[in-house]
């Protein structure tokens, strides 16, 4: 009885232990510090672990089709890269203030089962910043980015923008990656329109000039004529 006794006082310290910690505001919750290395451990090897579970119940489709693996280069281009990263470039601005980082999708790629990688994927990962894209697409359209990125570790910048080139129309994404590289040209042509811009003002700007010198000579050519006359 004494023994009951004692574990249900230890119980109820440590409760009001962890209520306590909570409402004190001690732990910093702030992206720009990262976990304690036993916070970092315990939510790595759960987040693991959970994922490997929820996965064996998975069936993977074959990934033989070139072209599922194309379809997912727009789709991972749309949704990926901008907090992952894509090879040769690194992640936006909003994925380089993540905390836990967003990891490299080339080793994930490398390491995990197509299983681990669809299930993460469509379910994502609490408290990480990854989204479950489930919420917004099908399996039909989650499974070629997993064909894309089992293929990921082997290819380079060259490689990844080669890869683009070859999808252009195909997957999923593919209206946001021609609304990318449309962007890109008229930015280019933007550009050129700018500078055309500038040199004509540059050359209205020398004509008035000369203008103005001439204006004088003009003015003094005249007052000789009257004086003369």
């Amino acid at each position: 009885m004494k023994i009951l006794t004692t574990m249900i006082i230890a119980v109820a310290i440590g409760v009001i232990a962890v209520v306590g910690f909570a409402y004190s505001g001690i732990y910093d919750v702030s992206a720009s510090s990262s976990h304690s290395g036993i916070v970092n451990w315990l939510l790595s090897t759960t987040s693991h672990a959970s994922v490997e579970r929820q996965a064996k119940r998975i069936e993977v489709p074959d990934f033989d089709d070139e072209m599922l693996a194309l379809a997912g280069v727009n789709d991972f281009n749309s949704m990926c890269k901008g907090c992952h990263g894509a090879p040769g470039q690194d992640a936006e601005e909003m994925g380089q203030g993540l905390n836990p980082p967003a990891p490299d999708l080339a080793e994930s790629g490398a390491e995990m089962t197509s299983a681990e990688l669809f299930w993460v994927t469509k379910n994502g990962i609490k408290m990480t910043g990854m989204p479950a894209w489930g919420a917004t697409h099908d399996d039909d359209a989650l499974w070629p980015v997993v064909a894309f990125l089992k293929k990921l570790s082997n290819l380079d910048a060259a490689g990844y923008q080669a890869m683009l080139a070859d999808a252009e129309g195909i997957g999923h994404h593919m209206e946001d990656a021609a609304v990318e590289g449309h962007a890109h040209a008229s930015g280019d042509h933007a550009s050129n329109d700018a500078d055309h811009d500038v040199e004509e003002s540059a050359s209205h700007q020398h004509d008035e000039s000369e203008q103005q010198d001439d204006a004088p000579q003009a003015q003094e050519e005249h007052d000789h004529s009257t004086d003369e006359h």
